[in-house]
């Protein structure tokens, strides 16, 4: 076997490892995690979820997405989240409110969201032998939501690797959480280097059935603030 022929065999076996989860929402960040993976050379398996949410626009978003960025694989997994509502996005009784309304946590808050998607994202990714998930957590221009802090998911991360077979082995699963520190306009302007459209995302809680947002809420104000950067 030539030096060629041994070099490409260990680049096609570290191709092979180097998996990741992405969890895709359709909007911007997690698009952006996956761009940023692909980037990076990963082969990719998205994650999304159909939790009867009253966006669910972002779930067209997401499958055209993941096709732009030709990821290996992308589930679609269905959660009921109304049977216990608590939150404006899985409940018709709370309103969504305009932008700058509430202090604290905001009743767009879904209880346990990332809990829940990071646990079926860990089972995803032991089953496939992925090393990675990529999650577009934000601690900046964000809503308030607790389960999108760096504490979150560095606790998250220990806990997943005590609990799965993966980590006792020594197989450690790391949380990838690229947009951690960024702020909108700089998610944004990194998606765009890496190729994504913008116009492809949906960001708004309470968008119209054919995803024209409300421009009120506080994700459709976020979004425009980082928006003026590309201007």
């Amino acid at each position: 076997e030539s030096g060629h022929e041994m070099v490409k065999r260990k680049e096609q076996k570290n191709k092979i490892l180097k998996k990741a989860v992405i969890l895709l929402s359709g909007g911007i960040d997690s698009a952006a995690c996956l761009a940023s993976a692909v980037s990076r050379g990963y082969e990719c398996y998205c994650l999304s979820f159909d939790y009867r949410q009253r966006h669910s626009y972002e779930l067209k978003c997401a499958r055209k997405i993941a096709r732009r960025f030709k990821a290996k694989g992308h589930i679609v997994i269905k959660i009921d989240l109304r049977k216990w509502g608590g939150s404006a996005l899985t409940s018709d009784k709370i309103k969504v409110p305009d932008a700058g309304t509430q202090s604290g946590i905001p009743a767009t808050y879904v209880p346990a969201r990332n809990l829940i998607f990071l646990s079926l994202a860990g089972a995803y990714a032991e089953s496939l032998g992925a090393r990675e998930i990529f999650i577009g957590v934000n601690s900046l221009d964000y809503s308030g939501y607790p389960d999108c802090r760096p504490e979150f998911i560095k606790s998250f991360q220990k806990t997943l690797n005590i609990g799965c077979k993966s980590g006792v082995e020594g197989k450690t699963i790391k949380i990838q959480a690229p947009l951690q520190k960024l702020s909108k306009s700089e998610i944004i302007k990194l998606a765009v280097s890496l190729g994504l459209d913008i116009s492809m995302t949906s960001s708004c809680y309470n968008p119209e059935k054919n995803g024209k947002p409300c421009g009120k809420c506080d994700s459709c104000e976020i979004r425009a603030g980082g928006e003026v950067s590309l201007l």
